[in-house]
């Protein structure tokens, strides 16, 4: 089992949740206004008059073998709208209940 946070601009929210479930990734939990910046690319997402974009963020536990195909989906979004930003981080799940 793993654990993948997904940060991404508040426009791609349909599409991040339509992928979960299309590959059944029930367990999920997402946070709708996150305030961030990019480490590489895009622009600022603060809510402020400047920078008035959002992000929300999802974290999902996710079956070993589905890693890879949902790490892929969410890469070619971001390739389509990089300005946007979005990206993927995964931790191994030791323990749960």
């Amino acid at each position: 089992m793993k654990s993948v946070f997904i940060a991404f601009d508040q426009v791609y929210t349909e599409r991040v949740i339509d992928l979960l479930t299309r590959l059944n990734c029930r367990g999920f939990s997402m946070v709708e206004q996150l305030q961030g910046r990019g480490s590489k690319t895009g622009e600022p997402h603060y809510g402020s008059h400047a920078w008035p974009s959002m992000c929300s963020g999802i974290i999902a536990m996710v079956d070993d073998s589905i890693v890879d195909t949902l790490l892929a989906e969410l890469h070619k979004m971001d390739i389509a709208t990089e300005k946007l930003g979005l990206r993927a981080f995964v931790w191994n799940v030791e323990k749960y209940i």
